[in-house]
């Protein structure tokens, strides 16, 4: 900046020597004193000296619009500097924004699940398939926790319980192969011997029975004995056998 000013002031002084030069030569070129040929090369100089100051001045608008975008971009860089230093800040903060974030994702989730536990607390389901044989609740009724909403009764796992003498227990065993006839399909199922009852029907009953002493008298006593079924899902696909019905079992001691 400061030469493009230097130049423009060189520049003025040489016209305004050119210019006085030529305001010099008027009258003496008016009275023949000097020659055409000087009056054209005084003529010629002035207007050189008038170009170039105009050509100084131009190039000191092009050096004072440079300084100005200089100083801009200085202080772009500037800005840029003071950014660059609020770096750590800025991160800090995006990542705090970012934990933020998270907690209201795992808060939102959270709020979801309960949702759902509490939707499925609506729902009452039976814990097998199976037939309602008594049901004490009906539709719109207010129930209580605990209140005894319908009898179900399972027919996917059924099993025998066999009261079979105490003299026939000597060789029988779990295990062993078993049939089942029943009265009320008229047909005859395979099963094993699950296990033996750990004791008699008269001691497992309500009011056991009790011999008094001198006036004993030997009754042959039975033992529950349960038997399973092998292949209840295809011998009984149509479900047939109910809980409570009789049967006639025999069970291969040998």
């Amino acid at each position: 900046m400061e030469s493009a000013q230097a130049k423009v002031a060189k520049a003025e002084a040489g016209n305004k020597k050119a210019q006085a030069d030529l305001e010099r030569y008027k009258p003496l070129i008016e009275k023949d004193v000097i020659s055409k040929q000087q009056w054209d090369a005084a003529v010629a100089e002035a207007d050189s000296e008038k170009a170039q100051l105009a050509d100084a001045k131009a190039g000191a608008e092009a050096a004072a619009e440079q300084v100005k975008v200089a100083r801009e971009r200085e202080k772009q860089s500037v800005a840029q500097l003071k950014s660059a230093e609020t770096g750590p800040q800025q991160v800090a903060a995006q990542n705090a924004r970012a934990r933020q974030a998270v907690a209201m994702v795992a808060e939102a989730q959270a709020q979801l699940d309960e949702a759902q536990l509490r939707l499925s607390y609506t729902k009452i389901v039976a814990p097998a398939d199976g037939i309602v044989s008594r049901k004490g609740v009906e539709i719109n009724q207010n129930v209580a926790a605990g209140q005894d909403l319908l009898t179900l009764v399972v027919l996917d796992d059924l099993w025998v319980t066999a009261n079979f003498k105490e003299t026939e227990l000597k060789h029988m065993k779990a295990g062993q192969e078993a049939e089942i006839k029943v009265d009320a399909t008229g047909k005859t199922y395979h099963g094993h011997v699950t296990q033996i009852g750990g004791a008699t029907g008269s001691v497992l009953s309500l009011f056991p029975a009790e011999n008094a002493t001198g006036n004993y008298v030997k009754v042959v006593q039975r033992v529950p004995v349960r038997i399973d079924f092998k292949d209840l899902k295809n011998e009984d696909a149509d479900h047939k056998l109910r809980p409570g019905l009789s049967v006639e079992p025999t069970v291969y001691v040998k």
